[in-house]
């Protein structure tokens, strides 16, 4: 990378803050955003695999449909929250402007396709919930470890709550994965 370009980079990151480093205010209003980033990614995900006409591309579809429903229900419930709290205060922080990527989904090798071309034996609708479940896995323990870091009462329990979405989260996508485990095994019997 040139030096012009890696100097740009480096300035931009500068004025990124950290997560830890928002108001109360501004941490709801970014984890209610990450929410909406999320719902548009798994569409994303669902639009690429409906694409395809295989069962098991099919069946990814559907899981990362019903994940970007559920993220559009999590914000939604974010939202009332921050409305609860804060009126119709606009709060100008994104999650474009926090160091740290919170919840991002992410295919663990790269490929989403890898997906697809697993096989049945390994539940190809389990691998999409594995996918969600590290998503959320991962927030969750960034909250609570925001929450053992700060000594801002309001904003402990800030993370206290956003720590509890998360582990909701995590728990269904927990039971989801091991019905799709359970269904594959019955099939292969």
């Amino acid at each position: 990378m040139p030096f012009v370009a890696r100097a740009l980079l480096r300035a931009l990151l500068m004025k990124k803050r950290h997560f830890a480093s928002l108001t109360a205010q501004e941490a709801l209003h970014v984890a209610l955003l990450i929410e909406a980033r999320n719902a548009r990614i798994y569409q994303q995900f669902a639009e690429l695999f409906a694409s395809f006409p295989d069962q098991d591309s099919q069946a990814i579809a559907a899981v990362f449909t019903e994940m970007a429903e559920e993220e559009e229900v999590h914000g939604s419930e974010l939202q009332a929250c921050y409305a609860a709290r804060y009126g119709e205060t606009e709060c100008g922080v994104t999650p474009e402007d926090v160091q740290e990527l919170v919840e991002l989904p992410r295919v663990p090798d790269g490929s989403i396709f890898a997906i697809a071309r697993a096989g049945a034996a390994t539940a190809p609708r389990a691998q999409a919930l594995a996918i969600a479940l590290a998503t959320e896995e991962g927030a969750l323990r960034f909250y609570r470890g925001l929450q053992e870091m700060t000594e801002d009462p309001e904003l402990s329990l800030l993370y206290e709550e956003l720590g509890r979405f998360e582990g909701e989260h995590v728990r269904v996508l927990r039971n989801r994965i091991t019905l799709a485990r359970q269904s594959v095994n019955s099939d292969l019997e």
